[in-house]
């Protein structure tokens, strides 16, 4: 019998209006490298240089952006306090900032803290990086969810109907030649991740690293967030999961436990759904 494969039924593109446009010349502006040309930030949005440049001086015009050399621009000072503040106002990232020093002092990798959008991970926090490599999974970064141990963190908590919202809505694309697509692979992955407490990546949103992470949740039992660890693989060797897992677990934990959740029982795991996924 031939396998099921992703797809999704064809709809027309929705018209972009002046507020879709807007935000999206705004993720452009934050992205890394900058400050960012005019031209790259249109290419990068798909949108026509003369719209892009009214975007840009409007946004100036209240403190969202900033002019920089070469006609380029970059975040302003209103846009970077209100980051600021929203980050300030978070509750599950203050709890979480001293248990990524301590992770990271503890395991000598790299400890991040990312919450979900969508089917995307969205990196916060990053404990001190490591100065003799750098990280691509800094603040702002966005991953898939199925391709990054704090992505596959949240979607091991999430129930069957969420989790095949993000795995069988559309093809997955294969960042690596390790990613995982194939989304009854990825159910497996997600059933041990659940009987474990966390998630273990290897190499499938960047070649030579590797990451586990484990979930956050508050006090309703919802997916947060979640805490991981990040290196390169042969620093991170397979057999060291084993002793890395339950630490970063534990880490998750001691946020969860602060915002209210009830600690798992470790090796519980509803095996007459999840575990049956194809």
């Amino acid at each position: 019998m031939a396998k099921a494969v992703n797809s999704r039924s064809v709809e027309p593109e929705p018209v972009k209006g002046p507020v879709d446009k807007a935000m999206e010349v705004l993720e452009a502006l934050v992205e890394p490298g900058g400050p960012h040309r005019l031209g790259e930030i249109a290419r990068r949005t798909g949108l026509t240089k003369p719209t892009v440049h009214r975007l840009l001086r409007t946004m100036a015009d209240h403190g969202f952006a900033e002019p920089a050399e070469g006609g380029s621009y970059r975040s302003g000072p209103r846009l970077l306090g209100l980051a600021a503040a929203a980050l300030n106002d978070g509750r599950a990232l203050e709890l979480a900032r001293p248990v990524l020093a301590d992770l990271r002092r503890r395991t000598g990798h790299v400890a991040l803290y990312a919450v979900r959008h969508a089917s995307e991970a969205v990196y916060l926090e990053q404990s001190e990086p490591a100065r003799e490599y750098r990280m691509s999974a800094r603040p702002g970064r966005r991953t898939p969810l199925y391709a990054c141990g704090v992505g596959l963190a949240m979607l091991s908590v999430l129930s069957d109907h969420e989790a095949d919202a993000v795995l069988r809505s559309a093809p997955l694309e294969a960042r690596t030649p390790h990613t995982l697509t194939d989304p009854a692979a990825l159910h497996e992955l997600l059933v041990d991740a659940a009987l474990n407490g966390y998630a273990v990546e290897d190499e499938y949103d960047e070649p030579d690293v590797r990451s586990v992470a484990a979930p956050v949740l508050n006090g309703d039992g919802r997916v947060v967030g979640a805490i991981g660890i990040s290196g390169l693989t042969f620093t991170m060797a397979p057999d060291s999961v084993e002793v890395f897992g339950p630490m970063v677990r534990a880490a998750a934990r001691t946020v969860s436990s602060g915002l209210g959740a009830r600690t798992p029982i470790l090796g519980v795991v509803d095996t007459t759904s999840r575990g049956e996924r194809e």
